[in-house]
């Protein structure tokens, strides 16, 4: 055997021994083709960690005495029903001369091919030879390309250390956190299981406290004033500006609490000459938004669609696996590649082929435009999601597929079209010694924006062109009674802007500064399962489109310590593992770090009595998992295991 390429999932494998020399044969595991290489897969993980019963089995009973669980010497077994594959690659790597790495181009992918090669023991010459396949469109050109621009797989170790810190790191935490709040719920009479995750628990910290924010709130009263400014038959409304003298009467949002003295400052300015303090007039450009992101698709499709982001993710996954129609879904880019200039003409007809509605927009589309997301230096190990230059021919896409493939292709479109061009205004009014600022903007020309369904844009505000030391007349003074709202229950889409925008939410200021560009919770490929898992779990529940916690959701939340439901700790984390994939951190600090909070959580919980606010509630998650008796231990009934940690 010539090559070995070792492919993430078994669509990959095909799609690459598609562009490979014929004839093939079709074998168990894998595709033999005629130059005499040989395409193997695996099934996503072949392999997972070690339950704890596992490494001791005095863990099968759960016992705060025997927390927290430690592991030296980390160990792997094959997932249920994949050593047969696993012995077939086994076999395959005897036999060949050079191996190449085809897992999917993310910190994920790198992993689970190299976690294989070294759990069957490849040796560490042959590991140094190692190559690298990265494909991010399954369309035969695309692989071709990417066959002829294979990298050192050594290139890539430090993507697979981090994805392995993630993995360990995950399963000390939840192992161990789910564990101990299992048990101090059971003191206080909880017979479910609550796990906890480093990623899942400040998701679900975030919607609990957003639902108390909503039941805590209570309505005030504020005013708005403004001044009723005749011109040419039309009016000019110039709100009004409380000056410093006022700020008793104002809170800190700028809202104005007192109606007297709206009332006061209304009758002050009724028939009084309105001085033209500043006049600003001037047209702006809004560049077009750049090409999608998986969490930018999913908020899109979300809001436009009402699909979940797990409907998203599965809808985006079948159109490049099984349709070819788009590029890598699972990416966190929003940027191209200058060398992808010369497929435009070819995406723009297959488009125009799969998508009858966005005909007319590939027609009107200028392809020398070159809009900001064309940036070489912006894209890493996979770029923005993108439509491919396949036709969908006699492939018929289910309704979900069509609806994201659609917002894809627009979201391309509109890089090749001109920027929406507006008129803004400003105008500063001096009346009886008051301040009125009147603000307009109208959209010229819509650019970009033509693509979009029609909005129903509210009649801009009449702003006419006047100069500095222009006098009118403000005929009155005009107030509106108005009540403070709560904040919005998180929905889908505004949970994943959550999750991707997380400094918004973290305590630690200095942290916010850290994050604001970078990091989220979670990954693109793990945001929409984090969200199914909360609800899968019954801490979360859907109504209508808002989503709120559950009894036993927000009793956790309680029940926890701050630095586990909020997200600063898991942004830390994030920070922490993306500067391991840069090489710009080791992995031992990282995980000496992790076990030491670890250490210091559960010698509280070993301290403390059982919370409160555990007692009482539904059981919900007694009929997810299985439980068994003990003798005599702190946890009368004790599951026999949590599948997995979620991150």
């Amino acid at each position: 055997m010539n090559r070995l390429i070792i492919a993430e999932k078994p669509s990959l494998g095909r799609a690459i021994a598609a562009v490979l020399a014929k004839p093939h044969k079709n074998q168990n595991g894998y595709i033999e083709v005629g130059n005499g290489d040989c395409v193997t897969w695996c099934v996503g993980h072949l392999l997972e960690q070690l339950q704890p019963d596992e490494y001791d089995q005095r863990f099968k009973q759960w016992r705060l005495q025997d927390l927290p669980i430690e592991i030296e010497q980390w160990q792997l077994k094959p997932r249920q029903g994949m050593s047969k594959q696993i012995s077939v690659v086994r076999k395959l790597l005897k036999n060949a001369k050079q191996i190449v790495h085809a897992g999917d181009p993310d910190r994920e992918g790198q992993l689970l091919v190299d976690e294989l090669l070294d759990y069957l023991k490849l040796s560490k010459t042959r590991k140094q030879q190692v190559q690298r396949l990265l494909i991010s469109d399954l369309n035969p050109s695309a692989v071709t390309k990417a066959l002829g621009q294979l990298k050192p797989n050594s290139d890539f170790v430090a993507l697979s250390i981090s994805a392995l810190a993630r993995s360990r790191a995950d399963w000390l935490y939840g192992m161990n956190m789910s564990r101990a709040y299992t048990l101090l719920g059971q003191q206080a009479g909880y017979g479910g299981v609550l796990s906890v995750g480093r990623v899942q628990t400040p998701v679900l910290g975030l919607v609990v406290r957003r639902d108390q924010q909503i039941a805590q709130f209570v309505a005030k009263p504020f005013y708005q004033l403004d001044a009723i400014i005749p011109h040419d038959g039309n009016t000019i409304r110039a709100r009004w500006q409380p000056s410093d003298a006022c700020e008793q009467w104002v809170d800190e949002d700028g809202r104005l609490l007192a109606r007297k003295l709206a009332e006061h400052v209304a009758g002050r300015i009724a028939q009084q000459p309105a001085l033209v303090s500043s006049a600003v007039h001037k047209q702006t450009k809004q560049t077009a938004p750049l090409p999608y992101s998986l969490s930018a698709l999913q908020i899109d499709a979300s809001k436009r669609f009402g699909l979940s982001a797990q409907q998203v993710l599965s809808a985006a996954q079948k159109l490049y696996e099984q349709h070819k129609l788009i590029t890598y879904p699972r990416s966190d880019c929003r940027y191209l590649p200058k060398g992808h200039l010369g497929d435009v003409s070819k995406i723009m007809t297959a488009i125009s082929t799969n998508d009858d509605f966005l005909q007319d927009a590939v027609s009107g589309a200028d392809q020398s435009l070159r809009s900001r997301c064309w940036n070489d230096g912006k894209v890493t190990a996979h770029h923005a999601i993108i439509p491919t230059p396949k036709a969908a021919g006699s492939s018929r896409l289910g309704i979900d597929e069509a609806k994201v493939y659609q917002l894809i292709a627009r979201q391309y479109l509109i890089q090749f079209y001109p920027p929406a061009q507006y008129s803004e205004g400003e105008l500063k009014f001096e009346i009886a010694g008051g301040l009125f600022v009147a603000k307009g903007k109208q959209l010229l020309k819509p650019g970009w924006k033509a693509l979009l369904p029609t909005p129903k844009d509210k009649v801009p505000d009449y702003l006419p062109k006047l100069s500095q030391g222009e006098v009118l007349t403000c005929a009155e003074g005009q107030i509106k009674d108005c009540m403070t709202e709560p904040p919005k229950a998180f929905t889908e889409a505004t949970l994943l802007q959550a999750m991707t925008g997380i400094a918004r939410f973290v305590k630690d200021s200095s942290l916010k500064n850290i994050l604001r560009e970078t990091d989220g919770l979670g990954t693109e490929a793990t945001r929409a399962g984090i969200i199914e898992l909360l609800f899968k779990r019954s801490f979360l529940q859907r109504r209508g489109k808002a989503i709120n916690a559950t009894a036993a959701g927000t009793a956790l939340i309680t029940a926890l310590p701050e630095s586990a439901s909020y997200p600063d700790m898991t942004a830390q984390w994030e920070h922490q593992l993306q500067r391991m994939a840069e090489r710009q951190m080791p992995y031992q600090p990282f995980m000496v770090g992790l076990s030491s909070s670890i250490n210091d959580i559960i010698t509280r919980v070993k301290s403390e009595p059982a919370p409160a606010c555990l007692a009482g509630l539904p059981a919900v998650a007694k009929r997810r998992f299985k439980s068994k008796s003990t003798k005599r231990s702190s946890a009368k009934t004790a599951p026999k295991r949590i599948s997995k940690s979620a991150s």
